[in-house]
């Protein structure tokens, strides 16, 4: 079985759509989904409600919390899974109908012993330092450090992964899945399929355009956060915490003024 869990905080106009795309995958396997309200104020409880009423053949939990952030939402989820494998959906994005078959091919793979997979969004290219080969990509520890080819809704992973590494840290609003994609290379093997298998966000831009990736300066602390826990946990020497610490402030630069091009030509 595959736990899906998809965070749920003011996402009525979304929500159904994402709900949607997991009832149209196709296989031979069960979905269990555990949608977690982290404090929603809007309609977006009533329309997941709805939707369990129209679809009681679905398995679906729907938990209730105070607004806690995606980290902590995303950890209920993970504590009340009952799958083989765990997968992340928010509540703004839509899976392709294949994504989940072809995945699991992937982790089923007994050649590969893959353990975490994840895939494409919006068509966007996979970019240094993920290279290609075969349509598979293998993603390392050194890998992450330099960037995070990893975007949450795409990720489905074995049961083992949770086992060995534990959950997000509750208390980390932004960069929460590089920490959390870090602390899993370390014990895991993990690949992205050079396919795109995910529309995020309808299709736009992911990064400084929308959602918590908009605020560059606060993604810019948790990425700072992340290499200093990496740092004091003795997985990076001090020449390398120095030289990401350069790397990451010349990239935020970089994209203030991406962002900044960008906002003009809307």
């Amino acid at each position: 079985m595959v736990s899906v869990i998809i965070p749920l905080y003011n996402a009525e106009t979304t929500i159904l759509q994402a709900l949607e795309s997991v009832k149209n995958q196709y296989g031979n396997f069960d979905f269990e989904i555990i949608v977690v309200n982290d404090g929603s104020t809007d309609s977006s409880i009533y329309r997941v409600k709805e939707f369990i009423e129209k679809n009681p053949e679905l398995n679906i939990q729907l938990i209730h919390q105070e607004n806690k952030g995606v980290s902590s939402a995303r950890n209920a989820g993970l504590q009340s899974a009952k799958g083989d494998f765990l997968a992340f959906l928010d509540a703004d994005d839509v899976w392709l109908p294949h994504k989940t078959a072809e995945q699991l091919k992937i982790l089923q793979q007994l050649s590969l012993d893959a353990d975490f997979i994840s895939c494409r969004i919006n068509d966007n290219k996979l970019l240094f330092p993920y290279f290609s080969k075969n349509k598979l990509v293998k993603v390392t520890f050194r890998k992450l450090l330099i960037r995070n080819g990893i975007p949450t809704p795409t990720v489905i992973f074995k049961r083992k992964v949770l086992s060995n590494t534990g959950f997000f840290d509750d208390n980390q609003k932004f960069a929460e899945d590089h920490n959390y994609w870090l602390k899993i290379s370390l014990h895991n093997k993990i690949y992205i399929l050079d396919e795109s298998l995910v529309i995020a966000g309808g299709g736009k831009r992911t990064f400084g355009v929308s959602g918590l990736s908009a605020n560059l300066k606060k993604m810019k602390k948790g990425f700072a956060k992340n290499i200093l826990e990496m740092y004091e946990g003795n997985r990076i020497n001090v020449i390398e915490y120095f030289c990401l610490k350069f790397f990451y402030e010349a990239k935020y630069s970089l994209l203030l003024v991406r962002q900044f091009f960008f906002n003009l030509n809307k």
